[in-house]
């Protein structure tokens, strides 16, 4: 009996939390009480108690009670603790399944891209990525994905340190022509490298972002190009673009865009 009282008065304080958090101006005892319908005697209780520990704080010119301090303490020690490749790897796992294509998750770091997670699907492709290894971010459709939601001023500063070298006949090596491309990238939310990188390759990437919004890292498809016709970039672009949305929102990013 005492066990059951527990898990109520558990349930009951989980329930005035979430009621609480959805009411930016805070709530009063009566408003609780009516809403989840018990005593407000029961209520104020509860309410104390949660003030005790900092979950809930007390506004002192109305009286009103809103989410205390120590969520945002929670909050931010949770999403320290999160690791990109074991949020990303269910996703991961699900594009290899569906597409039997090589995936790859990339970070960004120092103006390059670092791969920290490859699946090779089940179809044969030789590519020279691997897991450790580094690549260059304007013949990639990873880096450009990532490129395209940096600040100008830092996009420039890694072409202009990085350079922009040629890697097949196919890599864009003009600065203003590939400004645009990435206008078009932020645009349409996926990045392509059409054999740029690699002869007989193409890929298609989408970005992905932190809790801040801030871009850190990028999944790709990549395939033989005479498999990759326009038909089926189609599919995998809406595939990608999903993908990356997911991820990001494991990491805390909230998509303005529904």
């Amino acid at each position: 009996m005492e066990r059951e009282n527990m898990v109520k008065s558990v349930s009951r304080a989980l329930d005035i939390i979430t009621l609480v958090s959805l009411k930016k101006g805070g709530l009063g005892v009566t408003e609780i009480a009516k809403q989840i319908d018990i005593n407000k005697s029961s209520v104020y209780r509860i309410l104390s108690t949660l003030v005790q520990y900092g979950y809930i704080e007390q506004d002192g010119d109305t009286g009103k009670y809103k989410l205390g301090y120590k969520f945002l303490e929670i909050s931010s020690k949770l999403l320290e603790s999160i690791d990109l490749r074991a949020e990303a790897r269910p996703f991961l796992q699900e594009l290899e399944n569906e597409t039997n294509e090589v995936i790859h998750l990339v970070v960004y770091d120092q103006g390059e891209v670092v791969y920290i997670e490859k699946l090779e699907g089940n179809e044969t492709l030789r590519m020279h990525s691997k897991v450790g290894k580094r690549a260059p971010m304007h013949c990639t459709s990873v880096g450009k994905a990532i490129l395209a939601h940096l600040p100008l001023n830092v996009v420039m500063e890694i072409l202009d340190r990085k350079g922009m070298p040629v890697h097949t006949d196919k890599t864009i090596t003009d600065k203003d022509e590939f400004l645009k491309e990435l206008s078009q990238v932020r645009q349409n939310g996926y990045a392509l490298d059409l054999e740029e990188n690699e002869y007989g390759i193409t890929c298609v990437a989408a970005p992905i972002f932190d809790h801040l919004g801030k871009v850190i890292a990028a999944v790709s498809i990549s395939g033989p190009t005479m498999r990759m016709t326009e038909d089926r970039l189609k599919t995998l672009k809406t595939i990608m673009i999903r993908t990356g949305k997911e991820i990001s929102a494991r990491l805390g990013h909230v998509s303005r865009i529904s």
